[in-house]
């Protein structure tokens, strides 16, 4: 079941974060921490599945940290919510065999197609799209101050 989750969340704010503030070096989860105020240990746990399902790349060294795997138009919240889904244990009841006709034939059919619309929506929703929508509200991104551009 599509819910709203702190995991689902934070994974979706830790790779706008990195795509939003990206500069020439990797984004450490330090950094990503201190901007969103995401609990370290979500945080990790969040950013390797995500380098685990090709939406990060993890960059080792002193200078380390994170990287998106391919271009920010080409990573949609669709990507990140069906990679947290993956790491949630809880069990889904939509996909239990238990229940009556009315729930089995009436009710859970309604909420697949809802769920297939919003994820949708999620797949249509790329995070060059909420970057640019950070821009248009008046988010300042850490990485373009840092990017300096003489010769």
């Amino acid at each position: 079941m599509l819910r709203i989750t702190k995991k689902m969340l934070f994974a979706i704010e830790a790779v706008l974060d990195i795509a939003y503030h990206a500069g020439a070096e990797p984004v450490q989860s330090r950094e990503i921490t201190r901007r969103q105020g995401i609990p370290q240990r979500y945080l990790e746990q969040a950013l390797q599945h995500l380098v685990r399902d090709d939406i990060l790349v993890g960059v080792r060294g002193p200078r380390g940290g994170y990287r998106l795997a391919r271009e920010r138009r080409r990573i949609t919240v669709g990507d990140i919510v069906r990679s947290v889904r993956k790491m949630e244990t809880a069990d889904d009841p939509l996909q239990t065999e238990q229940g009556s006709d009315l729930g089995q034939k009436v009710v859970r059919p309604l909420w697949n197609e809802v769920q297939e619309d919003v994820m949708e929506r999620l797949d249509a929703t790329s995070i060059d799209d909420l970057c640019q929508n950070a821009n248009k509200v008046g988010i300042e991104s850490e990485g373009r101050q840092n990017l300096d551009f003489i010769i």
